[in-house]
Formats: structure tokens, sequence, C-alpha cells
């Protein structure tokens, strides 16, 4: 696993959008780490973003997607673990200015809040989208 593997997870809320992101991911090539949830009975968001974190923090993938009913919670949870940028993004705007400027490696959907085609866009934006570095490093550098 490394480069061409990204995690997913969701809670409940965000399972339709979760599975609907995970065949985009697939169809372009990446192999898919799912840690569920794996259907739409009410489940807690905090342990599927820590399950996504621990995994980027182990190596397992670089890059991460979470989907809760807004992206807020699930964002906070994925964001508790050192070497976790989770970015809740909500168009294709915030989706690159996440890693252009703050090197986001996680990006959180609110399956509430922004519609399929958006999320999908914003998931294309967020794979393809390098990080800047430059005057970018420096403030990255001061979050852990």
């Amino acid at each position: 696993m490394g480069a061409k593997t990204v995690v997913i997870a969701s809670d409940h809320a965000g399972f339709a959008l979760k599975s609907a992101l995970k065949e985009q991911l697939q169809a372009g090539g990446y192999d898919v780490l799912d840690l569920g949830t794996d259907g739409p009975e009410s489940v807690d968001y905090p342990d599927f973003g820590h399950a996504l974190s621990e995994a980027i923090v182990a190596g397992k993938a670089e890059r991460g997607v979470l989907v809760c009913g807004s992206g807020i919670g699930i964002s906070i949870a994925a964001n508790r673990h050192k070497g976790v940028r989770a970015a809740n993004c909500h168009d294709e705007t915030s989706a690159r200015l996440a890693r252009q400027h703050n090197d986001a490696n996680v990006l959180a959907l609110g399956a509430r809040l922004v519609g399929a085609e958006v999320a999908h866009q914003c998931l294309r934006v967020f794979l393809e989208t390098p990080f800047e570095g430059g005057r970018h490093a420096r403030r990255v550098g001061k979050i852990d």
C-alpha cells in the first residue's frame, strides 16, 4: 500500500456518498482501503475518523477521505492525530486550497451539505493538486 492507495471511511450519514466516492477511486486506478461503515445503521463518527487517521499515520495510505453528515465532527476526530491534516471541503476551490496551501492529506465531506457531483469534483481536485510548498511549508510545519 502507499501512494496509489486511498483510505476511506464514513459514518451512517455518509455511507451512500462514501460508496459512490469509492467507485470513483477504483475507476481512477486507486486501491481503496475501506474502513467502513458498511451500512446505514447508526454508528459513532469518531470511531471512523480515528481509524482512518491511524491508517494514515501507519503509512497504509498517503491520502484519505472521510464522510459524515456535515464533515465537521469526523474531521475534528481525524485532526486529533499528529500528521493528519483533514480539511472539510465544500467545493473545488476549498479542496484545491486545502492541498496547495495546507498540504491536507485527508478530504472530509458532509453528505448532507454537498451533493454527489460536487463531492466527486472535490475528490478529483484533492487527488490531482500538489502541495505548493514554499512559504506554505513553514506554516504547515507549525501545525505539528
